[in-house]
């Protein structure tokens, strides 16, 4: 598995950074944010280093289906019943902080601090 020794998110999957973890397989992590933007809002990454999208091939696609398909489970047992959102940062022009693929999933009763 492809992981970068400087990638945060890597750190974080090789327990090297704490997390509040809410769901972990062989594949993927979830974990809450450290500067939420609503009431609940986790990231969904891979386990495998990919740096953005621009990256990712057709092999990649069932992986992606994955993190979709988990979203709205890990919704609903975090208690977010009347939507949310799902983003995904791509690139320095798409704001991308971190070099990692990742998805944002946030709900929660609004007002939120952005989006």
């Amino acid at each position: 598995m492809s992981t970068d020794p400087n990638c945060i998110f890597c750190r974080i999957i090789a327990g090297q950074i704490p997390s509040r973890k809410v769901f972990e397989d062989d594949e993927l992590l979830v974990f809450h944010d450290i500067a939420p933007w609503a009431p609940v809002h986790v990231l969904v990454i891979p386990k495998l280093h990919i740096a953005t999208l621009y990256e990712l091939t057709a092999e990649h696609a069932p992986m992606l289906g994955r993190m979709l398909a988990l979203a709205p489970k890990l919704m609903r047992e975090l208690g977010v019943v009347n939507g949310f959102r799902t983003l995904i940062n791509t690139g320095e022009d798409g704001r991308q902080e971190v070099q990692h693929v990742h998805m944002h999933v946030m709900g929660g009763p609004r007002p939120w601090a952005k989006g």
